[in-house]
């Protein structure tokens, strides 16, 4: 059995090799440095599972629709990637990805607040796609509101 091969040989079921997993890494974080632009799609599965604070969907072209919303509708948006690394995941063909990040923006309001959340991402890699993406924030919706309105202490 190759090493690299991170498959049950019983299960039968597709491998997820370290190499293919050390290329989504990479692809992460050049997308991490451009985000929201050119984003890397075809490394997510067409079904793929997203969650954050604020949605929970499946589908890649609600992604989509994701990011290009922030897109257009926040000035300046950045995704600091912190920390990224991956283990074997609960089952024998999948692999997890943990990434520790903040992300700000400015709101288009006429006194142009500058919004940042830190937060982490959990994907799960399995057939060579990221088949889910689970989004947390370290702080409350509450405190990303009060950021929009920093002259009150409420």
């Amino acid at each position: 059995m190759n090493t690299n091969d991170l498959n049950d040989a019983a299960t039968n079921k597709p491998t997820v090799t370290i190499g293919e997993i050390e290329a989504i890494v990479e692809i992460l974080r050049q997308d991490y440095a451009r985000f929201p632009q050119d984003q890397t799609y075809d490394i997510y599965a067409p079904d793929v599972y997203f969650k954050d604070p604020t949605s929970e969907f499946r589908g890649l072209e609600r992604y989509q629709q994701t990011i290009a919303f922030i897109d257009r509708w926040f000035q300046q948006p950045q995704l600091d990637l912190h920390d990224i690394s991956y283990k074997s995941g609960h089952d024998a063909d999948t692999f997890d990805i943990h990434t520790e990040w903040t992300l700000s923006w400015t709101t288009p309001l006429p006194w142009s607040p500058r919004v940042t959340i830190a937060g982490w991402s959990d994907l799960v890699v399995s057939g060579g796609a990221i088949v889910s993406h689970v989004d947390g924030w370290r702080c409350s919706g509450w405190e990303v509101v009060r950021q929009h309105f920093p002259w009150r202490s409420v």
